[in-house]
């Protein structure tokens, strides 16, 4: 019965359209022939005029006509001629034969002959009116009226009709005829593939799915993804996210997955020390947020091993328990030669990568030799998340710009695996990128990861833009998707955080007053004194040159707070073996002596220089005793800084100072959001915060921890492993679904 409707459906068309090129075919029909016979009548009239001419011309000098009378009578014995009349060329009748109308007169017929259409209906039914000149000797002498018989051409046009009927019918019952075949034939193919539709076939990837139901499931597929956009932006931003429920996400979404970080940063560093080993918590921003993520779903991190005493406390297959006493996941040490170290990190990820993504006015350097010890060291790691694996299908963590061949890699030896690469710094635009010699090696190393994350929607724009310029790939800007040889990458913006203090830990702090009270006293402070604070790694893409020229500029503009104002900035080393790095710190010492030699006083230094690593505590202390933090990033990925200096304030107090060009002014709009490069602008800034109301304090800070508590770090690893989740899911109905096909 599906079967009949469904040829029904095919043939209800079919008949209507057929029906119709009858109607509109059979007038039209009619009109063409009558045309073309018209045509053939005038050139026969012409012809017998031609021919009766000299005759006519002879007859007119017989007075009494018997002459012409009998050539006309002879003349119309022809079937087809009617009758005939002789008019002169003043319109009068000459002569005419028996079956000629009395009704007709010579000018009547002249006007019906100039008709488009020169019929005259009799009783004996239509005839066709034709005028003709008759020429003697002298010129035209008269005019030749002929009716011919047209009967002959209804009966024509009839033959021609039902000739074209039967054509019209026989060509709709062989198309109908096909139609049902083809239709028979198919319908088992059309119900499998609707069958396979609906048990997910063709939904994961267009081979899936029979050719002809190829566009149906394309189109599924569409609106499946449009289903989840729609989802995701009608659940917008989730609260309550915390170890617990990250780790219930594990359980459900991931099954328990084995997770694996890989970072060139650890965790954990076990340095050597007077009183025995040390362990210290480098100053990181991927550490900062990755880690409380591997605390919450107990993998193993692999990272390289950079600590003095980092050799002494690993097992026999380099493998260490942290955080030390409780040791919830595994931390993997992978070991650097000096010149692996100084290839690959110093010279291509640190005088290569970073100025060329962070555009910040850094020339960026690019040796044959450090892309090779690049490119070996990304394989080593690679191949350790190999042997770390416990199955074929591990979720991996690639983090930030010092492996970005590692996906690929890993994707060659376990094709099952869940990539999840997180860019912890900016992309820049094709433009910068193309100066990079090794550009499609990585970005076909980056195009390996099932998931590539950014801080931001424009670093997502700019990485597709770069892979459109320099890749043969398809791009589906509407959801983000890059395929590159077979494989699909998801491109989204996952703007990472901090993990927010539990209230355990919020208890033990130090009061705000005591916090203020051991940082003025170690840096013998007025308590009446102004406190600003930066926080960062000696770097230049951070803007703490820019800052300290704001500074300089406040005490010049406002003479009221020279002795009242004090900045502190906090300075931890970083890759001090860069000459650039050693440069910039010089310059920052030169520029910091030059404004307390500007405008100290005896017992007032208004910049303080820490340049020394701070330890966790300690930085927080320094939040929240201070009245402003300053963060003027030239160009950063999100900075972690301002976030941590907004969870240290839970006596919502204090002020903000924010760039634009870092990743967090997207989502921290209540800061006071500045343009680092405009000094005088910044210095305005210092000089607001530093006079801004403690109730304008509490509304500012109170939207900020707000944004910081909800957008939590466990947030961001909860939207990545759910959308790993999803692909991983979708991964193994289709391997289902394929094992199906084959048996």
């Amino acid at each position: 019965m599906k079967s009949l409707n469904l040829q029904l459906r095919f043939l209800a068309p079919l008949i209507v359209t057929l029906v119709a090129a009858a109607y509109f075919a059979l007038p039209l029909m009619d009109r063409l022939t009558l045309r073309w016979f018209a045509r053939d009548l005038n050139m026969r009239g012409n012809l017998v005029t031609n021919t009766l001419s000299d005759s006519i011309s002879d007859a007119l000098s017989d007075a009494k006509g018997a002459r012409l009378q009998a050539l006309f009578d002879r003349a119309v014995q022809d079937e087809r001629l009617v009758a005939i009349g002789l008019c002169s060329l003043d319109g009068t009748m000459l002569r005419r034969t028996a079956s000629f109308p009395r009704s007709l007169d010579c000018r009547q017929a002249l006007a019906a002959a100039e008709q488009p259409d020169p019929r005259l209906r009799l009783a004996g039914g239509a005839v066709h009116i034709g005028v003709h000149t008759v020429d003697g000797e002298a010129g035209p002498i008269a005019r030749l009226v002929l009716l011919h018989d047209l009967s002959f051409i209804d009966r024509r046009s009839q033959d021609t009709r039902q000739y074209l009927l039967l054509f019209i019918g026989a060509l709709g019952l062989t198309i109908a005829l096909i139609t049902v075949v083809v239709a028979q034939l198919s319908w088992r193919g059309w119900v499998s593939g609707v069958r396979g539709l609906l048990r997910g076939e063709g939904l994961l990837r267009p081979v899936a799915a029979s050719p002809e139901m190829a566009p149906l499931a394309a189109e599924i597929r569409a609106r499946m993804r449009d289903l989840e956009d729609e989802y995701r932006r009608a659940h917008g931003p989730q609260t309550g996210w915390d170890p617990e429920r990250l780790r219930a996400l594990l359980r459900t979404q991931l099954q328990g997955d084995q997770v694996i970080v890989v970072s060139n940063r650890e965790p954990y560093i076990h340095d050597t020390g007077p009183d025995g080993t040390v362990v210290r918590r480098p100053a990181s921003g991927l550490v900062t947020a990755v880690e409380p993520v591997m605390r919450a779903c107990s993998g193993t991190w692999i990272a390289h091993g950079s600590g003095s005493a980092d050799r002494e406390v690993v097992d026999r297959h380099d493998r260490v328990g942290v955080p030390p006493g409780r040791n919830e996941y595994v931390l993997r040490r992978i070991w650097l030669s000096a010149e692996e170290e100084r290839g690959y990190y110093y010279g291509f990820a640190n005088e290569g990568m970073w100025p060329l993504c962070h555009v910040a006015h850094v020339r960026p350097v690019f040796r044959e030799s450090d892309w090779e010890q690049y490119r070996i060291v990304n394989q080593r790691f690679a191949d350790a998340v190999v042997s770390e694996a416990r199955g074929e299908d591990p979720v991996v963590l690639v983090q930030d710009y010092h492996f970005a061949l590692v996906p690929a890699m890993i994707r060659a030896k376990l094709p099952r695996a869940t990539i999840l690469t997180f860019w912890h710094i900016p992309w820049p635009n094709p433009e910068s990128f193309g100066i990079c010699p090794w550009r499609r090696e990585i970005l076909e190393g980056m195009l390996g990861s099932t998931i590539l994350g950014f801080h931001t929607r424009f670093h997502c724009k700019n990485f597709i833009e770069t892979v459109d310029r320099f890749l043969e790939a398809r791009i589906e800007h509407e959801h983000s998707t890059i395929s590159f040889k077979g494989e699909e990458t998801l491109v989204e913006s996952y703007p990472i955080s901090i993990e927010w203090p539990p209230a355990s830990e919020q208890a033990a702090w130090p009061t705000i007053d005591e916090c203020r009270r051991r940082v003025f006293e170690r840096l013998r402070l007025p308590a009446t004194t102004c406190l600003g604070v930066g926080v960062d790694r000696y770097d230049y893409t951070k803007g703490i040159l820019e800052r300290l020229h704001a500074v300089e500029r406040l005490l010049e503009k406002r003479p009221e707070w020279i002795g009242r104002f004090v900045f502190v900035q906090v300075a931890a080393p970083s890759r001090s073996l860069l000459e650039e790095y050693q440069s910039f710190q010089e310059r920052i010492a030169r520029v910091t002596e030059r404004i307390n030699q500007r405008f100290g006083q005896p017992g007032y230094q208004p910049v303080h220089l820490l340049a020394q690593h701070h330890e966790h505590d300690a930085v927080n202390e320094l939040f929240r005793a201070c009245d402003l933090c300053v963060v003027t990033s030239l160009h950063d990925g999100m900075n972690l800084v301002c976030k941590e200096f907004v969870a240290a304030r839970d006596d919502e107090q204090g002020v903000l100072i924010l760039s634009r060009f870092a990743g967090a002014a997207r989502e921290m709009t209540e800061a006071l959001i500045v343009n680092p490069y405009h000094v005088e602008e910044t210095a305005d800034a210092l000089h607001r915060a530093a006079t801004m109301p403690p109730a304008e304090q509490r509304e500012r800070m109170a939207s900020l921890r707000m944004t910081v508590r909800e957008n939590n770090v466990f947030r961001w690893a909860g939207h990545m492993l759910t959308d790993a989740g999803r692909s991983r899911l979708r991964e193994r109905i289709e391997a289902r679904v394929e094992r199906h096909r084959v048996e």
